[in-house]
């Protein structure tokens, strides 16, 4: 029975890594220019005309994959916190971490005035998120950090970073103001393969640590007093989900800017889907952050042409009355 059923788990994942891959192929064939799916896959192999192959390797696929890599890291950071902090709600926003990445890139965009390469932007966001998410814990701390008092600290300090954002956008150039705003909406528009590399060494890197570390995860999930029963340091465990949380999420904020609602729905569908199991809802939710962030990308830029569309507006959209329907079923609940 049990490897019946993990086999239908696995099929489950091949089948939402499928429908990836289609929404992959269709995103790369339409646009302002459609090319069609068999001329897709040429110019995939090399063999197809030059005009697509400059199309889709310089134009759509760096755009198409740092889509995929800030959905998949959105969702990753997200299940983490979802499960380490014991409460459905839980998003890489609790920590602050979000916000605080945006309050750093809106800063670094006003203060240096355009004088400062914005290759330094990701920087800035990881710098801003571990901040951020460094005062949450620290504030959280007595006797140890409680999963309550973190998600409470942490509504607080991301409430403190976004009016920092706000005040950065309305202290800063008018003609900036523009650029802080498409930021914060949160786009993938204007990547290139130098962000895919940037960004793809930490999504996959932390990744895999938290897949490998996903039984401890589960534990952790459970209590504190029984992971402590079992052996699990609880402290040092904790913080290292937290910390691949919070680079995971700035890392993505570096690139892609302030994409909502992500990493709030991709665990929750996910766990509709397949089991409770983390190591089997990070695998899931990591494709259904791709997923989703991919088709509001492809929503964005070929449904409003000539207008180019922030794919963050499309997960707000969606993310809105998604959180809504989650706090009242958590209030029937409760």
């Amino acid at each position: 029975m049990a490897r019946s059923s993990k086999r239908f788990i696995s099929l489950k994942i091949s089948a939402l890594a499928l429908l990836l891959f289609v929404a992959l192929i269709l995103s790369i064939g339409l646009g302002s220019l459609h090319v069609p799916v068999l001329d897709v896959i040429k110019a995939l192999v090399r063999m197809g005309e030059a005009k697509y192959q400059l199309i889709l390797f310089e134009l759509r696929l760096p755009r198409i994959t740092a889509a995929i890599l800030v959905g998949a890291a959105m969702a990753i950071s997200g299940t983490i916190l979802q499960a380490l902090v014991r409460n459905p709600l839980a998003s890489p926003d609790l920590m602050g971490t979000t916000s605080g990445a945006t309050a750093a890139v809106v800063a670094f965009i006003t203060i240096m005035n355009g004088q400062i390469s914005v290759a330094w932007l990701p920087l800035a966001a990881l710098v801003g998120g571990c901040a951020a998410s460094a005062l949450t814990y620290m504030l959280a701390w007595k006797d140890g950090s409680s999963p309550l008092r973190i998600a409470m600290i942490g509504v607080s300090i991301s409430a403190a970073f976004g009016a920092l954002t706000i005040y950065f956008t309305i202290a800063g150039p008018t003609y900036l103001i523009s650029q802080a705003l498409g930021w914060m909406a949160g786009t993938v528009y204007g990547t290139s393969w130098n962000h895919v590399i940037v960004l793809a060494p930490w999504v996959i890197l932390c990744g895999l640590i938290a897949l490998f570390q996903s039984r401890t995860l589960n534990i952790l999930e459970v209590g504190d007093q029984i992971a402590t029963g079992v052996g699990v340091s609880v402290e040092r465990k904790r913080f290292l989900f937290i910390a691949l949380s919070v680079i995971l999420a700035s890392s993505a904020v570096g690139i892609a800017g302030g994409i909502s609602f992500v990493g709030l729905m991709a665990p929750h569908i996910a766990r509709k889907i397949v089991a409770n199991n983390n190591g089997v809802v990070l695998v899931a939710s990591a494709i259904i952050g791709a997923l989703l962030l991919l088709l509001a990308d492809l929503i964005g830029r070929t449904v409003f042409v000539p207008m180019d569309i922030p794919a963050g507006i499309f997960t707000a959209i969606l993310g809105a009355p998604f959180f809504v329907y989650l706090m009242y079923r958590q209030g029937k609940r409760g």
